[in-house]
């Protein structure tokens, strides 16, 4: 059980990761492609992808020789490059330390590289640099575009939950036996684990590669991060702008993704209304939802009430056109 004890200023800082992160899926991945348990779902997956890897991705595996790797390998921000850039940038003692850490236990000493990366060296960086990228290439970049959809429609279902039940019950509803219970939110995890992000909040960070229990890291200078399982597992299929629009129809519903298609341009309520042939309170119930969300915004103009989608809004549909959105049905 992993308990996390949160403060008032905790809860005000809790935030919802705004781009999927690619190290961290590709560690979800790694997880899930060496897990001992694995089931018939990824069985296909993870033998083809063991026999397409690149050689260039086999020092990743000299870094985790048993079940445990090394905490600076987890990033959870930025772009490809970005992260790759700050893993290069973790303090030298965090490092050696947490290399120690992960070889204490292992029978077999570490290969010349690692102990190389262990004293800094340029050349072993460049080493871990391109094992990282090769393997995102090979693993997520066919899917990428999946894991964007996917992500936006989790950003979007806890966006929702946020503003119609607040963070707390938000909190409680996100992991499959999870619950938040006088301040502490109770997690299930390997052995028994007590974190205390101490007013910094905390980062939530959906996979899409990992079915098994949240991942709880503690980056140092950050909050802490929880990686929870929110998709099918694997494999993943590749999904052109139509999976983004039903992956968001299925968690805004369809009348509040029309809704939100429709404000690329300013509606008021009436409008709203007579491009979906619905009725107005209907309208209102939806704009409310996805104002408290974020989505949109909503001005008073007079008698009238305008509606416009935020830049929030226009990030989750950014894939449709004006022309794509979708028509009242006759």
């Amino acid at each position: 059980m992993i308990r996390i004890h949160l403060t008032a200023a905790d809860m005000a800082h809790v935030r919802f990761s705004v781009r999927p992160a690619p190290l961290q899926e590709l560690n979800a991945a790694f997880m899930t492609m060496f897990r001992p348990d694995g089931d018939l779902l990824s069985g296909h997956w993870r033998r083809r992808l063991l026999h397409s890897l690149p050689a260039t991705v086999r020092p990743l595996g000299d870094l985790v020789p048993a079940t445990d790797a090394p905490r600076f390998l987890d990033v959870f921000g930025g772009t490809l490059e970005e992260g790759l850039d700050t893993v290069r940038a973790s303090r030298p003692s965090l490092v050696r330390s947490e290399l120690e850490r992960v070889y204490a236990r292992h029978p077999a000493p570490p290969p010349p590289w690692v102990r190389d990366l262990h004293r800094g060296d340029a050349h072993a960086w460049r080493v871990l640099r391109r094992a990282q990228q090769a393997a995102f290439e090979a693993v997520l970049r066919p899917v990428w575009p999946r894991v964007r959809d996917l992500h936006h429609a989790e950003f979007t279902r806890h966006a929702l939950a946020v503003a119609e039940h607040g963070v707390a019950a938000a909190l409680g509803d996100l992991v499959p036996g999870s619950r938040l219970h006088d301040d502490v939110w109770e997690l299930p995890g390997a052995g028994e684990r007590d974190i205390e992000p101490g007013g910094r909040g905390l980062l939530l960070v959906p996979t899409f590669h990992w079915t098994g229990h949240p991942l709880v890291a503690v980056p140092p200078g950050h909050p802490p991060a929880v990686t929870y399982p929110a998709g099918p597992g694997v494999p993943l299929a590749p999904s052109g702008d139509t999976g983004t629009e039903e992956a968001l129809a299925g968690v805004l519903g369809r009348t509040r993704l029309d809704v939100l298609l429709l404000l690329a341009d300013e509606h008021t309520t009436s409008g709203l209304a007579r491009r979906l042939r619905v009725s107005n309170a209907t309208v209102s119930a939806h704009t409310a939802a996805l104002r408290g969300a974020g989505l949109i915004t909503t001005v008073r103009a007079g008698k009238s009430v305008r509606h416009r989608r935020t830049a929030l809004g226009s990030l989750l549909v950014r894939r449709h056109s004006a022309s794509r959105s979708r028509p009242a049905p006759p």
